[in-house]
């Protein structure tokens, strides 16, 4: 089972995800937060698979939260939950090492395929903002001296997987892409994340984007 933390500090919007949820065989919600210092206590209590988090909390945000969790309780994958026009917000996120993000109106399918998917240490990501999201926020520019030193280790063929994991492919669309099986592919995305330091793909897809990958540098 799929063991999932829903915060948000509207109980509406919690009981909302939850009958969503309680729908899928493999996923149990096992607590429940209104704001993020309980959110992070929470997954530690109860050894959280997927810690849905809400941006915006009273006490402490979904971004301090995701940063907690991150760092004590490794194995919580968090996905941000967000209101499309946080775009900002939300890579603030991602570089605190949320797994993800999901906009509140995400349909009921979409929700449940999407805690899978994060269980499983995949990037969720809604499409409507994603490239906005990358476009706007993402350093461009600036820091990118930094980001080129972090992926200066890298092999020709880790650099064309992180190019590709920045555009929001998942490993089977890397394989197709580059004629790799998914295997090699998510070997060499966990020597990516090895080498250069990032918590998961989402980051490193930033890094791809602050290093200039998708210009073809």
């Amino acid at each position: 089972m799929i063991r999932v933390l829903i915060a948000d500090d509207e109980a509406l919007m919690r009981t909302g995800i939850r009958l969503i949820l309680e729908h899928a065989d493999d996923i149990e919600v096992v607590a429940e937060a209104g704001d993020g210092r309980e959110a992070a206590a929470a997954c530690r209590a109860h050894d959280v698979d997927v810690a849905l988090l809400d941006i915006q909390m009273p006490v402490a945000d979904g971004i301090a939260a995701a940063e907690d969790i991150t760092r004590q309780s490794p194995r919580t994958n968090v996905v941000m939950l967000t209101a499309f026009g946080e775009e900002a917000s939300v890579t603030r996120a991602l570089r605190a090492g949320a797994n993800g993000y999901l906009l509140k109106d995400t349909g009921p399918t979409d929700l449940i395929r999407a805690v899978q998917l994060a269980a499983k240490g995949e990037p969720v990501l809604a499409p409507r903002v994603t490239r906005q999201l990358l476009e706007r926020h993402v350093q461009s520019g600036h820091g990118t001296e930094a980001a080129l030193h972090r992926i200066a280790e890298l092999t020709p063929a880790e650099r064309d997987v992180l190019r590709l994991l920045g555009t929001g492919l998942s490993n089977s669309e890397i394989a197709d892409q580059l004629y790799l099986s998914a295997g090699t592919v998510k070997a060499h995305i966990s020597r990516i994340l090895t080498r250069t330091g990032c918590a998961n793909r989402v980051q490193a897809a930033v890094l791809a984007h602050d290093a200039g990958l998708l210009d073809g540098r």
